[in-house]
């Protein structure tokens, strides 16, 4: 990784990026899918079938969007399961090593997750990354929709009093593994490059019209060079 002055700001998904947790996933979604006597599932037809928001993903396999009730208990059992499995995961390679060279070069970075905020800030420092990132957000309110407006919430904390200094949307990278992430850069007008390790197929990602890689290593070196 070079060092140079580059004020590229890379902005970290935590789930299926950073965090391997994708098998922690799929069998909590079999668990929720238990709730509604729908068939388990693979980690092949999870990838090709995700999507946001959640209970469109449920429809394409109940062949109805859940009730609000069976929302409800299918999202309670998944993150009870997932709570379960998590602690067994461990980050994806490479990241450790990643985080500390990109902070170590004088830039900056900042994770945001769809997880929620009580769970997710001792969940990071626990693998000892925190202070790796000037902020470290997750979400508030109700599960299972977009990205997009905790994005623009993120920006606008990364851009306000206590920030990054000179922190410009077109000089953001966000780096995660669902077709949400590139949404959400495109909602604040930044950049995304999506990783293939976490929730979508290849060919799923590659809809986006973003750049696809298979290592966390090759998106930031794609980062480095969109600064160049």
């Amino acid at each position: 990784m070079t060092s140079g002055t580059t004020r590229t700001h890379l902005v970290w998904d935590w789930n299926g990026t950073l965090l391997d947790d994708t098998h922690a996933v799929i069998q909590a979604t079999n668990a929720a899918f238990a709730e509604v006597e729908l068939a388990p599932i693979t980690l092949e037809q999870y990838r090709e079938m995700y999507t946001i928001p959640i209970p469109r993903f449920y429809e394409r396999f109940l062949g109805r969007l859940p009730t609000e009730a069976e929302w409800e208990r299918m999202d309670e059992v998944f993150h009870r399961y997932y709570t379960e499995q998590r602690a067994a995961c461990g980050l994806t390679a490479g990241a450790e090593e990643l985080l500390h060279q990109w902070q170590r070069a004088g830039r900056s970075q900042s994770l945001l997750s769809m997880y929620g905020h009580e769970q997710l800030v001792p969940v990071v420092r626990g693998y000892g990354i925190e202070p790796r990132f000037v902020r470290v957000e997750g979400r508030t309110g109700p599960s299972g929709g977009s990205k997009a407006l905790h994005m623009e919430r993120h920006f606008a904390a990364l851009a306000g009093a206590g920030g990054v200094d000179g922190f410009s949307p077109e000089n953001v990278v966000v780096i995660g593994d669902a077709l949400d992430d590139a949404v959400a850069a495109a909602h604040v007008g930044a950049r995304a490059v999506l990783y293939t390790g976490g929730s979508h197929s290849r060919s799923s990602l590659e809809g986006a019209g973003v750049p696809v890689v298979d290592s966390l290593g090759e998106a930031v070196a794609l980062a480095e060079t969109f600064a160049a």
